[in-house]
């Protein structure tokens, strides 16, 4: 199991597979107003850094599954980085469909929606996870504005216009799934940035390194085309957020 090795590739040398800061990271962890001992669950938890920072800074236990051996191992290294490895744990699997035997304080998706089949089935999916009176966090695009043609909705790598909504909708589309939005932190342009310039710099070092590898013509092309793609597309039209909901 595992995913694609280009985007395994292009995010190696990230901490976060998404468009939020350290800093706002720590800031939904504040948000969430997290006690000791609480227990979170993260399905598709990357390499780890929501579950290790949050074990360091407020003391929760938690477990991660993700579909990435390598952002596994990385999660793990991390804990250890952190002194956290007796309160989190990392499982390389597939998420989609996992429940915890234990029900937990909050139950998270950042990111990764597809593996409930996106945000409706996510949530539910999570929801089976949950204590009562615990907490969902779902990570999930939308549109600043919305794209004028499908020929710009799939230059931010998106299917259709209709894949994603303004926020408005977006908040109002989680009440009708029966949620309460107690906490939301957004991605601005600037993390947006850290997020996909990042990666150029990764993708080029690997170039240089490997010119020979099966992978390095698609690395070329994506590394040619990508700056101008994401300034033109998704810097404008897309923005990121992540959404703490509370069942009714």
């Amino acid at each position: 199991m595992d995913i694609p090795r280009i985007f395994t590739l292009a995010e190696s040398a990230h901490r976060i597979h998404n468009p939020i800061s350290p800093d706002k990271l720590a800031t939904l962890g504040r948000a969430l107003r997290l006690e000791p001992g609480a227990r979170v669950l993260d399905l598709g938890s990357g390499s780890g850094e929501l579950l290790c920072t949050w074990a360091r800074d407020h003391g929760i236990l938690g477990t991660g599954i993700d579909l990435s051996p390598l952002f596994t191992e990385q999660a793990s290294r991390r804990a250890e980085e952190l002194g956290v490895a007796d309160r989190v744990t990392f499982i390389h699997g597939d998420a989609a469909g996992h429940v915890s035997e234990e029900k937990v304080d909050v139950a998270a998706c950042v990111g990764a929606t597809w593996i409930g089949g996106g945000v409706a089935g996510t949530i539910a999916l999570l929801a089976r996870s949950l204590r009562a009176g615990g907490i969902l966090l779902v990570g999930e695009p939308y549109w600043r504005q919305v794209p004028p043609t499908e020929a710009v909705a799939k230059g931010c790598l998106v299917h259709a216009i209709a894949d994603f909504l303004l926020l408005p909708e977006l908040l109002a589309s989680f009440g009708r799934l029966g949620c309460d939005v107690v906490e939301m932190v957004l991605a601005g342009p600037d993390d947006w940035d850290r997020y996909e310039a990042a990666q150029w710099l990764t993708l080029r070092r690997w170039l240089d390194a490997h010119p020979d590898d099966v992978l390095a013509t698609e690395v070329r092309a994506k590394l040619t085309l990508e700056p101008e793609r994401y300034a033109t597309y998704t810097r404008e039209y897309l923005g990121w957020g992540v959404f703490a909901l509370m069942p009714r």
